[in-house]
């Protein structure tokens, strides 16, 4: 059986470029670095980094808040360890609770039973914490970059280690090119050689990440730009998974960009449009078809309704989950100051501090609209 997918939703290519800056916006950036102590097999570890940036409508950015996590993980992708920043040190027994449970299937609902706050924080770690199923899943891909797969694919088969992905997402549809006979994933990734995005000429661009690793590793970046236009909430958002190589580069598997607007009285969705770059099979694209569901939800109910509305081959897992993420706009929108209205914090009314005309142009070093000092050292 063949899928039809329409030439207009191939994979338009990586980004290579992050956008300048917008006077009056928060940009939330994280990263998860995947690396593990032994190679392939042992224990894997999830480090963390997050950062929520303000930049004025005139004047130097401030960094809001910036935060860590760090994990540990089980061959058997049990949670060995779990630790955040000083900030959640009063969450500690909670999360002491998390060790022995899975980091994947059923990660999500153990924490929201035993460390609800944090999620509930909306702050950059909530994000993160987030992100460790996700992180989890797709961390072995990086040892396609610096081994060959049969021997360790044909081995996992034959141990019966391999999970059977058919029916889990869009991409492993029922007769998708991404299946083996068995159900199993084929590991015929479609990737695309990218640069690294954190090094930009705009020293704020990014917050801090850890130096490159020079052995087999995945790198998760989010970035997510929150502003008002038009007495509207705007979103402009990305992320990327991505493996070192052997030759110093990097090889990405998943990237998506959107961009979104919500509404100004009631915080509702209003418009939504992923834009697939890299994705490791042909029939993975088909997922943006399916969003549109989630028009008319209010953006603070996303984390539960993207799960409801497009699980299964109604969606993709990595875009769900950057459209889960949009859960946390009304808290980056507060985060710009302003009163609130409606049912979006920190929508201003016209002519408050942070509505801003949407033909404001972007923030550079040549406008003088906000000054780029250096960035702290590390």
């Amino acid at each position: 059986m063949t899928i039809d997918v329409p030439v207009e939703l191939s994979p338009t290519g990586p980004v290579d470029a992050t956008p300048s800056r917008r006077p009056g916006s928060v940009r939330r950036t994280t990263s998860i670095d995947m690396t593990w102590n032994a190679g392939f097999g042992s224990t894997l570890r999830l480090a963390g980094r997050g950062r929520d940036l303000l930049t004025p409508p005139a004047g130097d950015p401030e960094v809001l808040v910036e935060q860590s996590m760090d994990v540990t993980v089980s061959p058997e992708r049990r949670i060995l360890g779990l630790r955040l920043d000083d900030r959640w040190d009063d969450s500690g027994r909670s999360l002491d609770q998390m060790v022995g449970r899975r980091a994947m299937s059923g990660f999500r609902a153990a924490l929201a039973d035993l460390a609800s706050e944090v999620i509930d924080s909306h702050e950059p770690v909530a994000l993160l914490v987030d992100d460790i199923p996700g992180a989890t899943l797709i961390s072995g891909f990086a040892f396609s970059r610096w081994a060959p797969m049969v021997p360790l694919l044909e081995g996992a088969r034959a141990s019966g280690a391999l999970r059977r992905m058919e029916g889990i997402c869009t991409g492993f549809m029922p007769g998708s090119s991404g299946l083996a006979p068995d159900g199993t994933s084929r590991w015929t990734h479609r990737t695309r050689a990218v640069r690294l995005l954190t090094d930009d000429p705009d020293p704020w661009a990014w917050h801090r990440l850890p130096p490159e690793p020079a052995e087999a590793s995945m790198r998760r970046i989010r970035r997510i730009d929150v502003w008002v236009a038009d007495g509207a909430a705007q979103v402009d958002a990305m992320f990327q998974d991505s493996a070192t190589t052997p030759d110093g580069g990097r090889d990405a598997v998943h990237e998506y960009s959107l961009t979104a607007t919500a509404d100004a009285v009631t915080g509702e969705l209003t418009s939504v449009a992923p834009v697939p770059r890299v994705l490791p099979y042909a029939e993975c694209p088909l997922a943006v078809r399916q969003v549109d569901r989630l028009l008319g939800v209010r953006l603070d109910d996303l984390r539960s309704v993207v799960l409801d509305r497009l699980s299964g081959v109604a969606g993709c897992t990595h875009l769900n989950d950057a459209l889960r993420a949009l859960a946390d706009v009304p808290y980056l929108l507060a985060r710009l100051g302003g009163g609130p209205v409606g049912g979006v914090p920190g929508l201003t009314t016209p002519g408050g501090a942070v509505t801003q005309d949407s033909s404001s142009r972007a923030v550079s070093g040549e406008t003088g609209a906000v000054s780029m000092p250096t960035h702290p050292s590390t």
